[in-house]
């Protein structure tokens, strides 16, 4: 799969962990006004299938509310696709997430801040080890 980010160090980052996650990049799209899209994943070589993700980094107690999810939904409407992903560092309001779920036309992925601290640690993207705990047991063969 073929990712395109802005080049910030938002859409770096983003492009990091979607590397780990067996997407490949493979350029990185201008800064300027995007018209609500940030990326564009490529599902198959000849991109016939896209997915279209829209990235925010807000500070900490920020919320993406239900406009920011329909702003990105017109945005992606007249794209050929039914995909797409909205991340952002901020938290998702109940009405947003009820909003991205009832979309019939389209199937939107809201990865919020937590989620996406999960899949940093879990993909070992912008964090390090600082320590590393060994647990023995007995082995009881030893003894026989």
């Amino acid at each position: 799969m073929i990712i395109a980010f802005k080049i910030t160090k938002t859409g770096e980052n983003l492009s990091s962990i979607l590397e780990k996650m067996n997407y490949e990049t493979v350029s990185l799209t201008n800064k300027g006004p995007d018209g609500g899209i940030d990326g564009i994943i490529d599902e198959d070589e000849l991109g016939l299938s896209k997915i279209y993700i829209q990235a925010k980094r807000y500070k900490d107690g920020s919320n993406i509310g239900r406009q920011e999810i329909q702003q990105f939904i017109v945005a992606i409407s007249n794209k050929n696709t039914k995909k797409s992903v909205f991340i952002t560092t901020a938290k998702f309001t109940k009405e947003a997430q009820t909003f991205a779920k009832d979309s019939q036309n389209f199937s939107v992925v809201l990865i919020d801040g937590d989620r996406l601290a999960e899949l940093m640690i879990k993909y070992k993207v912008g964090v390090q080890t600082s320590q590393i705990y060994e647990i023995c047991k007995i082995d009881t063969d030893f003894f026989d």
